[in-house]
């Protein structure tokens, strides 16, 4: 499987399913927390994958980071299949290109250890010299705001702000040059005021550095504010993908529609009411076929409880898996769409 030069990494088909005990007649059940997931991440991007808590985003930045083995499918990066790399030196080569910042600022750094130690250890690791290392960790601190580098470098983790702490796990991804960097939820324990500072730094990055970035967040206000596409995720499935503005102004999965709802919009005064179904938590163990947002959709028809939708494009580079808003070819003669959407 290639990847274009366009995308350095490609995700095809990517599924990870975890046990969940014994389902009914004693077999095993299994959480279904990623299934046939697919997109490209490109240079100079941000690529928003959104979704509530539970809908299997962590679960993606942790197959891309290595950090899971895929149950089934292909993590291809320019143009390698890595998904079932094996050789120590493979799995270095590919952690130095693919770098993650975690959720947590204050977990991710080791309070024992100075901030040069963070920084300087990732460099050691790949083989830069020791006689630059110094140098090369005040240039990445002030490549992320905290200048100057010499002060920051000499600092604990405990001496920081969550902010600036977050700043030096983007310093410690960036000190081995990598050309993409999942950030999981990398500002949802930060302060509302110092969030768009982050953001705006991974804006930063984007254009000056040219990096892919995975921004997984359930911050739909952020992932317009920064990405260029935009990946609505739901029980371990793709719902909806398109350019992000597309996407967020005009969504076509009622899910997509859902998220947009639940956010507080001051210039709104005579919003109607939400109007949410109950349905399961346990969508995606082992899941029958059918569309696993059935039971809480309000668009849903008869095909929706026992035919599996497809990822259909109903616009340019617009796609949704919806029988109502992006019916497939095999169900689009049995509905009136135009009358339900």
């Amino acid at each position: 499987m290639t990847a274009s030069v366009s995308a350095p990494l490609e995700v095809h088909g990517l599924t990870k399913h975890f046990p969940a005990g014994n389902g009914l007649l004693g077999r095993g059940s299994y959480v279904h927390a990623v299934d046939d997931v697919s997109f490209a991440l490109r240079p100079g991007t941000i690529t928003a994958l959104v979704g509530e808590s539970g809908s299997g985003k962590s679960t993606v930045a942790r197959l891309l980071a290595r950090l899971y083995a895929p149950t089934a499918g292909h993590i291809s990066f320019q143009g390698r299949d890595i998904a079932g790399a094996r050789s120590r030196r493979d799995v270095v080569r590919y952690r130095a290109q693919v770098q993650m910042i975690f959720q947590d600022p204050f977990g991710s750094l080791n309070p024992v250890k100075t901030v040069r130690h963070h920084i300087a250890r990732p460099l050691r690791i790949h083989g830069v010299a020791r006689g630059s290392i110094d140098e090369r960790v005040h240039t990445l601190l002030e490549t992320v705001g905290l200048t100057p580098g010499e002060k920051y470098a000499a600092k604990y983790p405990h001496e920081l702000s969550g902010g600036q702490r977050q700043r030096v796990a983007i310093a410690r991804a960036l000190a081995v040059e990598p050309t993409v960097l999942v950030a999981d939820e990398p500002t949802s324990m930060l302060d509302v005021s110092i969030r768009v500072g982050v953001l705006n730094l991974m804006l930063d990055l984007k254009e000056r550095e040219r990096l892919a970035f995975l921004y997984v967040t359930h911050d739909l206000a952020s992932a317009r504010y920064v990405a260029d596409t935009v990946l609505v995720m739901y029980a371990g499935q793709i719902v909806e993908q398109g350019p992000a503005e597309r996407v967020l102004q005009s969504p076509l999965h009622p899910y997509t529609r859902l998220l947009l709802a639940s956010v507080p919009d001051p210039s709104v005064t005579d919003r109607a009411p939400i109007v949410v179904r109950k349905g399961h938590a346990s969508a995606a163990v082992d899941p029958p076929e059918g569309c696993r947002f059935v039971e809480r959709c309000p668009l849903r028809i008869g095909a929706c409880s026992s035919l599996t939708p497809e990822l259909v494009e109903a616009a340019p580079a617009h796609s949704a898996r919806c029988h109502v808003t992006a019916p497939s070819t095999a169900i689009r003669e049995d509905i009136d769409v135009e009358s339900i959407r």
